[in-house]
């Protein structure tokens, strides 16, 4: 028996690591899988110093907008990640979107907005002191989503 094709997209939030790139993986299989869309987004978090922009390096310093470089990179990861994984269908039909703010609010209510069926984000592996001051951005989604969480780490080892 068929499975129908769902509009409930899995949500996928990617910060361009290794952890994301696995989680992006594991979300276009489970597409595959499920018949379901990928929304994959990307939060764009403002430094305290420099709100809004980020310096930009090369022969002219100079500032550019936060959302424009963020807008370029997601592209960019896309687009690498596509080419290095051609065998992932779903990966050509994801739609991408960039928001602005605190990223665990902003995964929570994208996923309620977009009505996703689950979530999909790669883990930092923080352990230890690192952990306890900063927490963790994939915990705090867990704790707080209601839909189910898939977190993945990627083979890498972090610093």
């Amino acid at each position: 028996m068929a499975t129908a094709p769902s509009t409930n997209p899995i949500l996928v939030p990617v910060d361009f690591s290794p952890d994301s790139e696995a989680a992006l993986v594991c979300a276009a299989e489970l597409s595959t899988l499920f018949k379901a869309p990928l929304l994959v987004v990307h939060i764009v978090h403002d430094p305290g110093d420099a709100p809004g922009y980020y310096a930009v390096k090369g022969h002219n310093k100079h500032l550019q907008k936060l959302e424009d470089v963020a807008a370029g990179m997601l592209k960019e990861f896309m687009q690498s990640f596509s080419e290095a994984h051609p065998d992932l269908a779903a990966i050509s039909t994801a739609e991408t979107t960039l928001i602005t703010g605190l990223p665990v609010n902003r995964i929570l209510e994208l996923a309620d907005k977009s009505a996703a069926r689950m979530i999909v984000m790669g883990s930092q592996g923080r352990t230890g002191l690192a952990r306890a001051l900063l927490g963790s951005k994939a915990e705090s989604v867990v704790r707080l989503a209601h839909i189910p969480v898939t977190i993945v780490k990627s083979d890498e080892k972090h610093d």
